[in-house]
């Protein structure tokens, strides 16, 4: 009976909810009924205004932030092509840029349309904070190689030795250096080691100083074996003989006479120029008297030049980088001479084993000798009175 009670009760319960959204429905309709249409229209037209001017105002700031992204985008280009930034690189860089300047504007024209966007904002930095800490090592190695092509320690080409490691420069990414060493190992070194630590560039500088040292046996002419060296320096073109500007002087002549281009541009010659300027005479009086003052004042500025530049070419005299051989030292079974010579830095090694084969040569034929370690020993008798006194 008790359970039958209780769900009487729960049926009697279930009709009331249907009364009172009866009720709730009736309601509803009166307040319809009852409504300004009028004024409801008045809110709905200028809330729509609102909204469409919303959309037209954000729409205007995108046209004109994608125009000046565009403009951006063409002027980094410019400049990276007259700093002669690395082709990668700029790609990359233009890219990032891009896509920077595009979350930025999307964030202001989210902002324009009454969207909150601190929660946005908030949870850009916290994903880039995490990633941020999760990619330390890589990101250091992304600095290293952006530092690297912008300052240009190195090239494609250039022979390095950095990190334990020594070889020939074959590519330079973003985030590793690729270099292969004389017996044909590839090697990837991280960008950020390189961008932090000491980098001994040998294709750096167009000339590089070759030091030889030879060892001539005691008795022999240190004046004749210096002849001969420099006999032998002198006989080889790739041996520079005065100074390196001199050396250069002699190349450009050699291919010259070869039948090449001459490496220099020639100067246009003024007074052709001049005379073909002043025979237009359907020129004004009023241009042409301003082109003169503008090629007066051209030529007071190359005249400066011309001043500055003879001033410093008389502070920096060129360096006498002619062949030396000099004692270096007195050794123990050897006289030490220090050759020195200068040549391109792509001649290094060839240079290098090849004069130390001809001097070993040279030597051979007239006569001069090479010491090797040695060690004299002297027997010294012991007298036979002593011997005899020993027995007794």
């Amino acid at each position: 009976m008790g359970f039958l009670f209780i769900t009487a009760q729960q049926t009697e319960k279930l009709i009331v909810p249907d009364s009172i959204q009866k009720a709730k429905f009736a309601e509803t309709v009166e307040k319809i009924a009852n409504m300004d249409l009028e004024k409801v229209l008045t809110n709905l037209v200028s809330e729509s205004i609102w909204v469409g001017l919303k959309i037209v105002l954000a729409l205007a700031i995108y046209m004109a932030g994608r125009w000046l992204i565009g403009r951006l985008i063409k002027l980094l280009s410019t400049a990276f092509e007259k700093r002669k930034v690395d082709r990668s690189l700029q790609i990359f860089l233009r890219n990032l840029i891009k896509t920077i300047s595009y979350i930025v504007l999307i964030l202001l024209i989210i902002q324009v349309m009454g969207i909150n966007t601190t929660s946005i904002v908030a949870l850009l930095a916290s994903a880039g904070l995490a990633i941020g800490m999760a990619l330390s090592g890589t990101l250091q190695n992304f600095a290293g190689g952006v530092l690297i092509l912008l300052l240009k320690p190195y090239k494609v080409g250039d022979y390095i030795e950095a990190q334990g490691y020594a070889g020939t420069v074959k590519e330079i990414q973003i985030f590793h250096t690729l270099i292969v060493t004389p017996d044909n190992k590839s090697i990837i070194i991280p960008n950020g080691g390189l961008s932090t630590g000491s980098i001994n560039n040998w294709s750096r500088e167009a000339y590089r100083r070759i030091d030889w040292t030879v060892g001539i046996s005691y008795g022999e002419n240190v004046q004749q074996a210096r002849e001969e060296i420099l006999a032998i320096f002198a006989a080889d073109n790739r041996i520079v003989k005065t100074t390196l500007e001199a050396h250069t002087s002699e190349i450009r002549a050699a291919a010259a006479a070869a039948g090449e281009d001459d490496p220099a541009p020639s100067e246009p010659d003024e007074a052709t120029s001049e005379a073909g300027d002043d025979s237009d005479d359907t020129r004004d009086e009023k241009p042409r008297r301003i082109l003169g003052i503008f090629k007066s004042g051209k030529a007071r500025i190359e005249q400066r030049r011309e001043q500055r530049r003879c001033k410093i070419e008389m502070m920096l005299k060129p360096r006498d980088c002619s062949p030396s051989v000099l004692l270096e030292d007195l050794g123990d079974s050897a006289v030490v001479l220090k050759v020195r010579a200068w040549a391109l830095s792509g001649d290094y090694w060839a240079v290098y084993y090849g004069m130390l084969e001809r001097i070993y040569d040279r030597f051979n034929d007239i006569g001069i000798s090479f010491p090797f370690p040695q060690l004299d020993v002297h027997m010294i008798p012991q007298p036979a009175n002593n011997e005899a006194g020993n027995d007794k």
